[in-house]
């Protein structure tokens, strides 16, 4: 049970390495482009590629999509970021459980969006959690985890694709060793949790006030989606990737009120924060295109400022 690109790889790994996937479980098609033709989610695509049934109920919690389910007999079943909460009556159909491939070090980043905010907090280590699935939100046993070390420069888009790929890299092997029985569950200490709310596009709203450290890893968290903005001369600044200039406030006579332009004669324009200066270094208008900051430099002025919800 899976829905967006994320899902893709394990899929395709249990398809290469021959597990008798009996069905896929994904979210509806949705309307998508400026016409808003109806989409197959990525994980349909597969699927239906390699010639495995696909369902799409618009509702799980419902006697027809349970009698569906129950008529496939499932051994297992495995969700990767699916996007719903499987009921207690779905979660007890498989003789053998229901697994979940999380995008986090349980129990850190319960929710829909760990890859997003393991980057706005400013990790330093992220990974992947096999999980037994219980009714919670990602509070299940933990049968197996993978870390992986970031850098400050990884954005959101970046980090889902080598998780991605981590997680379907292990799960085959994975699936064999918890049919065995050589994995031992081991259950979650809540007192060290952390929550993951779903994203929405205000959360990429830019507070200058925030420290440039701050803020930069908001670019990083918020890229691709929903994009991290800022408001200039009344109109919406999309920011696609930055750099930390300066974790000190900027020095006179250079602008240290947060969200002044303090630097813009170079490759770079250079915004100072509540602590600190941020490189902007690929933006887009509301009306064009994505460029680097090296070639639209000229089109800002020092002293400008930046911020605040502008009509």
């Amino acid at each position: 049970m899976g829905t967006p690109d994320f899902a893709v790889p394990a899929l395709q790994a249990l398809i290469d390495h021959d597990w008798p996937v009996v069905a896929v479980v994904c979210q509806p098609d949705r309307p998508k482009g400026r016409h808003g033709h109806l989409q197959a989610p990525p994980v349909k695509q597969t699927a239906q590629a390699a010639g495995i049934p696909v369902l799409q109920p618009l509702k799980i919690r419902t006697p027809e999509f349970e009698q569906s389910l129950a008529d496939l007999r499932p051994d297992l079943i495995i969700t990767v970021a699916y996007g719903r909460i499987l009921p207690a009556n779905l979660l007890q159909l498989p003789p053998r459980g229901c697994l979940n491939l999380h995008a986090s070090l349980l129990p850190q980043l319960r929710g829909a969006a760990p890859i997003n905010w393991a980057l706005i907090r400013g990790a330093r280590e992220t990974g992947i959690t096999l999980m037994l699935m219980d009714e919670g939100m990602d509070t299940g046993d933990i049968l197996l985890q993978k870390s992986l070390p970031l850098d400050d420069r990884i954005d959101a888009g970046q980090l889902s694709g080598r998780l991605a790929v981590m997680g379907a890299e292990l799960l085959p092997q994975a699936l064999e060793d918890y049919l065995a029985g050589r994995l031992v569950a081991t259950a979650q200490d809540d007192s060290l949790a952390t929550k993951a709310p779903i994203m929405t596009r205000e959360t990429g709203e830019i507070d200058w006030t925030q420290s440039a450290r701050a803020i930069h890893n908001l670019v990083r968290g918020t890229t691709p989606w929903p994009g991290a903005y800022t408001w200039c001369d009344g109109k919406r600044l999309k920011i696609h990737r930055t750099e930390v200039r300066s974790d000190e406030p900027p020095a006179d006579p250079c602008p240290a009120a947060p969200g002044t332009v303090c630097d813009c004669g170079g490759d770079v324009i250079s915004v100072a924060c509540g602590e600190g200066v941020l490189n902007l270094l690929e933006i887009q208008t509301e009306s064009g295109r994505r460029m680097f900051s090296s070639a639209c430099s000229h089109n800002y002025r020092l002293g400008q400022t930046m911020g605040g919800k502008q009509h």
